[in-house]
């Protein structure tokens, strides 16, 4: 009878320990069912000036709040129109497309500030002597396309001096500023003030650069959600604010190491063409917000919205108050 009770006692000791290994999973396994992939539209190429994004999935920043971020470089404005319709969670997008987005009735919502001032503008050679805006009446311009933050920089730019579109004329030639600027095919391109004007001066040419910040506040990039995602995964909407901010935060502290995981992702960061890199990049720090990280002032937003009205593209009675939702910003004031 102890024989019998004994081995009864040992089956079922192997059973229980057969059912525990079964019912416990490997840290792996439980790595794998709690991370969400999340698809981020950059809304540009792989360049440095997307380093703190590099940096915070390098550093694990998205990880450690359950998220495989997997970057999409799609345009802007379809980046817009897709988290509109809730196809995609959230982009990174400028504060006049989550404006022009909402006129359109799609609930897009700014959630963090990334700039903190308007990176476009407008680039010359000196030999053209465009030096202020009036200057551009008249001239042929390169931009990348007729849509998004560029686009809508350089509207507002001209707007300013009473300039309207059909007074210039706008030749949309890809991100191939440089190159046909230099070919003397247009007068003046528009650009990224971190990026072009830096490697132009770095070439040695001698430039002339109108900011569009030097004349009107805009609410620049940042990321984006929709009002559906704010609802149901406010977690994942913190996650994903918090990891960002983290990656701006770690580039501004150390840009060196920054720009050394940027070459994990981007190409021609070749030592030829470091010292131009690293100074794009530097540049880009200038215009990333820091006091507080992630937070664009309200006042910034009835500006976008103003000049918006004004130039005919949103209605005066559009709820600005609607397409910003900063309380997962830990710093906001």
């Amino acid at each position: 009878m102890k024989k019998t009770i004994s081995l009864i006692f040992i089956s079922v000791l192997l059973i229980s320990m057969f059912a525990a290994c079964a019912a416990q999973p490997t840290q792996s396994t439980v790595a794998q069912t709690e991370m969400q992939t999340i698809k981020l539209p950059l809304g540009y190429i792989p360049n440095v000036q997307f380093a703190p994004i590099y940096v915070a999935i390098e550093k694990g920043f998205f990880k450690e709040e359950g998220i495989d971020l997997e970057l999409d470089y799609s345009t802007e404005t379809d980046a817009v129109a897709l988290v509109g319709a809730n196809e995609l969670q959230f982009a990174i997008a400028s504060g006049e497309q989550v404006l022009l987005g909402r006129q359109q009735e799609l609930p897009v919502v700014e959630v963090s500030t990334w700039y903190d001032e308007y990176p476009v503008g407008v680039v010359s050679l000196r030999e053209r002597n465009i030096t202020t805006l009036k200057d551009l009446d008249g001239k042929i311009i390169g931009i990348p396309g007729l849509y998004g933050a560029s686009y809508i920089g350089f509207l507002a730019m001209i707007h300013q001096a009473g300039i309207e579109e059909k007074d210039v004329v706008l030749i949309s030639k890809g991100y191939n500023q440089i190159e046909t600027l230099l070919a003397r095919e247009v007068d003046a391109t528009i650009v990224y003030m971190a990026n072009e004007p830096v490697q132009l001066e770095k070439m040695g040419y001698h430039i002339n650069a109108i900011p569009v910040s030097d004349f009107v506040s805009l609410v620049s990039n940042g990321l984006i959600t929709n009002e559906t995602t704010l609802a149901q995964n406010p977690d994942l909407v913190s996650g994903m604010v918090n990891a960002l901010n983290k990656g701006i935060q770690e580039t501004l502290r150390n840009p060196s190491t920054a720009y050394d995981i940027c070459k994990l992702y981007v190409e021609n960061l070749s030592e030829e063409n470091e010292a131009v890199q690293r100074e794009v990049l530097n540049v880009s720090l200038q215009y990333y917000a820091k006091d507080p990280v992630g937070y664009a002032s309200l006042q910034t937003w009835e500006n976008t919205h103003q000049i918006l009205v004004e130039m005919g593209m949103n209605d005066d009675d559009l709820d600005v108050s609607k397409a910003y939702d900063y309380r997962f910003v830990s710093n906001t004031p």
